[in-house]
């Protein structure tokens, strides 16, 4: 009997602080899934890219805007970010210690962020994007969110307060005036359109990514006013 090569083949599973992560190869892809749940791949990049350009192109043209990215992933929005000579700053905060670890030193996934990572506009912080966004002192031009799967999926329990009124008072307070929240999702929410709304954000939109299968991605967009 032959092997399938389709089969995943499970690089690194490791305990983290928030649960067991897993890094997989499949085929030619590689994946990441936390505690079960699967969160992104290689495949694509399309949705991650937009959400970088989307909030990029939001700001009109402001000089050397500081981009905070949560979440590291695959790599995909970092890399991005890290291509346009347009940013300032790149911060991505990431609490997982495994998905920094498969970056680095010839990690996994370095070859998507080797360059990225090398840029001297990056910096990586280990935290918990939550606990992170309440306080730290720091502020930023853009504020992109891909943690979950969308606010209605998040990965952890704890994450769900991030996108109800408190966590997005918390967003908006990290963000310089006319900033702009960024917010990837596995599919569109008009709940969510009307809880940024609500708390005070304005310009709210929502730009779709078509997918092979199922309903589009989405990239939730708002500005905090000033």
């Amino acid at each position: 009997m032959t092997a399938n090569s389709d089969l995943p083949v499970v690089l690194d599973r490791r305990e983290g602080p928030y649960g067991e992560v897993v890094l997989r190869r499949q085929g030619e892809l590689l994946q990441i899934i936390a505690n079960g749940c699967f969160l992104m791949d290689t495949s694509d990049g399309r949705s991650e890219r937009l959400l970088v350009d989307a909030a990029y192109d939001a700001l009109d043209g402001r000089p050397a805007p500081h981009v905070l990215i949560g979440g590291l992933g695959v790599g995909f929005s970092l890399a991005h970010a890290a291509a346009n000579p347009g940013w300032g700053r790149i911060s991505v905060v990431e609490r997982e210690p495994a998905v920094i670890d498969w970056h680095r030193d010839e990690g996994p996934l370095s070859a998507l962020s080797s360059g990225a990572l090398a840029d001297p506009r990056t910096e990586i912080v280990e935290a918990d994007l939550v606990t992170y966004v309440n306080e730290t002192c720091d502020t930023f031009d853009a504020l992109c969110l891909d943690i979950d799967n969308g606010p209605g999926w998040t990965v952890t329990e704890d994450n769900d307060g991030l996108y109800a009124p408190a966590g997005l008072a918390a967003c908006a307070r990290v963000l310089r005036p006319g900033g702009v929240l960024a917010v990837w999702s596995a599919a569109p929410s008009p709940e969510f359109e009307g809880t940024l709304w609500n708390a005070g954000f304005r310009q709210v939109r929502t730009e779709e990514v078509p997918v092979a299968r199922g309903v589009p991605d989405a990239v939730h967009l708002a500005l905090r006013p000033g």
